[in-house]
């Protein structure tokens, strides 16, 4: 997203929020990595308490993508820690989104790629392998789904169905 910020983005597009094509994601997540700006196509999980399949998806080459994880909102423990946000880092990976908690917070805040979780937790998840990959997921309200495109700066996050030309 070259330049252009997600205030201006909703400002230039109001007939694609009434329509729903283009929705913000509630102000509730905080800012890690150093990559502020970021976008990319979506790649949907839905987790709970358990970190297997996201450092499943990690170890893949992201080519540009977001990895956007509905981990129930749990703050009970962390579900993202340094070691694969270094490794999507590496692997192309342009962000990654978890509506849950982190862990390393001085690492992630080291490496180049754009992270928002809702907190940081110390203590580490399960280790079992559950969840679904691919699925349409609700953030806050937000219908998210797989291919969609997200758009993240300081001012927000946006998601929109189809790639925004900006």
């Amino acid at each position: 997203m070259a330049l252009v910020t997600t205030a201006e983005v909703c400002d230039a597009n109001p007939q694609l929020i009434l329509s729903g094509e283009l929705r913000a994601l509630q102000p509730i997540f905080q800012i890690y990595g150093r990559r502020q700006v970021f976008s990319g196509p979506i790649v949907t999980l839905k987790v709970f308490e358990d970190n297997v399949l996201v450092r499943e998806f990690l170890e893949e080459k992201g080519n540009g993508r977001v990895l956007v994880v509905d981990g129930g909102a749990s703050l009970r423990c962390a579900i993202l820690g340094g070691n694969p946000v270094v490794q999507a880092q590496n692997n192309g990976w342009a962000g990654i989104i978890v509506n849950g908690c982190i862990r390393d917070v001085d690492e992630i805040n080291g490496c180049d790629i754009g992270v928002r979780a809702l907190g940081s937790h110390p203590m580490k998840a399960n280790k079992k392998g559950m969840g679904e990959k691919h699925v349409p997921i609700t953030i806050s309200g937000t219908r998210i789904c797989d291919g969609e495109w997200l758009y993240a700066d300081t001012d927000g996050i946006l998601i929109s169905r189809t790639e925004l030309s900006v």
